[in-house]
């Protein structure tokens, strides 16, 4: 049991834990602000699509939906932002660092 408890305390399994489970609720945070605030104002922006959800086209029947690729992009780049300012303002980049 000292040996799995040093593993714990050594490895920073605790806060891999607490990352993790930050990380769902950030990414379903991000997710409805893209959904409900990016995307209608990218749709208002370009106009051409009812939402750039369903943003297509088709080749030999073929349908490819580019704008939920582009949607993933978006939650991506705003997940990987809030993550790296995240990290930086709070100083937590120093924290992992073996002297």
């Amino acid at each position: 049991m000292k040996g799995f408890l040093e593993f714990i305390r050594s490895q920073g399994v605790v806060g891999l834990a607490v990352g993790f489970i930050l990380g769902g609720a950030i990414s379903d945070l991000v997710k409805s602000i893209v959904t409900n605030i990016i995307n209608p104002i990218l749709q208002v922006l370009l106009s051409v699509f009812g939402s750039i959800q369903n943003a297509s086209f088709t080749i030999y029947g073929a349908t490819i939906e580019y704008g939920v690729f582009i949607g993933a992009c978006v939650n991506f780049i705003i997940i990987a932002c809030v993550v790296y300012f995240g990290v930086k303002k709070l100083g937590l980049d120093k924290l992992d660092k073996k002297d």
